[in-house]
């Protein structure tokens, strides 16, 4: 049996290397990586080499910086070039970038089938890229593995139900596995007390590339910041925009890091009170510490957490008073599984073959 897996940004890389340890515990699958170069974070990515051994890559694309057509295209022509040398039995592709759906349709146009991690999420506006790539893989895929209920719902609503699978999630299980090696270090290097600050990540272009809308989301967090201890690790993106359009007064009074790694992220995020973020994982990863999280997005492709009100979604004029609100109490257990999401994938691959 042989797997090809295509990676193209963090996330997927976490997503991997889980996917990677259990496939490396059977003797009769072979795997190989694509990393299509779309997006690489060494401060985020390499502990999950260091830590769970994951294997680097057996080929690097190194397409980025493209407008999304082109991006798309390029990948679609590389991968297929693999694919033809390589001859797996299956493709797995993770979440919902460029590389996702490049190689989607590069893998159905030579018959392999398509096996998509963290299939049915579904998010507004429906223009969005991300959204795009996502409905689409799950149309052409042949496996659908599903991180959540509501996922499941959406793809019967959708009436794709055919070899679909609720797994939990990935990204679940790399929490668990890495659980023990969280590092909270910082809490006494910064002077943090158990439960008494907020923890913020913010990189999306909708929050950060106005300046506008910019600063009224630090105005709000510098309110914040006045009631309760905040900690920023300052995505590059957004370090930029605030020293370009000159609002760095309002970051004065908050705790300001140089991006870290998921180790010590995690390890704050068990500490915390309360997180405030837009981006799509720490969302998530918040409610596997326990923690509840301001979204400062319109919409987010896991609103099983907010519709329980464990997670708020905010406009940035309104993240004073959301941050300020009680967190739910209602912590239901489990939405994602049980842990063991990437063992269960493996085994459905890998007794379709042995059926054969």
């Amino acid at each position: 049996m042989k797997i090809l897996s295509i990676i193209g940004a963090r996330p997927q890389f976490v997503k991997e290397a889980i996917l990677q340890h259990e496939i490396n515990k059977y003797d009769d699958i072979e795997e190989t990586v694509v990393h299509t170069g779309q997006h690489f974070d060494e401060n985020m990515s390499s502990v999950f080499f260091d830590v769970l051994k994951m294997k680097k890559p057996d080929y690097n694309l190194g397409i980025n910086g493209m407008t999304h057509g082109k991006m798309t295209g390029t990948m679609i022509i590389e991968i297929e070039k693999i694919l033809i040398k390589e001859k797996p039995d299956f493709l797995v592709l993770y979440g919902d970038t460029n590389s996702t759906l490049a190689g989607a349709i590069a893998a159905s146009k030579l018959g392999i089938k398509v096996c998509h991690v963290e299939a049915g999420l579904r998010q507004e506006p429906k223009t969005m890229p991300e959204e795009i790539n996502r409905v689409l893989t799950d149309r052409i895929s042949n496996y659908l593995f599903v991180p959540s209920q509501y996922g499941m719902d959406n793809l019967k609503r959708e009436n794709i139900v055919e070899n679909v699978y609720f797994t939990g999630d990935v990204m679940y299980d790399i929490f668990l596995k890495m659980k023990p090696k969280f590092d909270d270090s910082l809490m006494s290097n910064l002077g943090l007390e158990e439960n008494n600050f907020i923890l913020m990540t913010l990189h999306r272009d909708f929050n950060v590339d106005k300046k506008e809308t910019l600063e009224e989301i630090l105005n709000q967090v510098a309110k914040v910041s006045r009631q309760i201890p905040v900690v920023f690790p300052i995505h590059p993106r957004t370090r930029a925009r605030v020293k370009s359009f000159g609002l760095e007064a309002l970051l004065e009074n908050i705790k300001i890091l140089d991006p870290i790694d998921y180790l010590k992220l995690m390890g704050l995020t068990l500490h915390c009170k309360k997180v405030l973020t837009d981006s799509g994982g720490f969302q998530k990863e918040s409610y596997f510490a326990g923690k509840s999280a301001v979204v400062v997005m319109e919409d987010t492709s896991w609103r099983e957490l907010t519709d329980k009100k464990i997670n708020i979604l905010s406009s940035p004029d309104k993240i004073y008073d959301n941050m300020m609100k009680d967190a739910s109490r209602n912590f239901e257990k489990n939405i994602y599984g049980s842990g063991d999401a990437a063992k269960k994938i493996v085994e459905v691959l890998h007794e379709s073959v042995i059926d054969k």
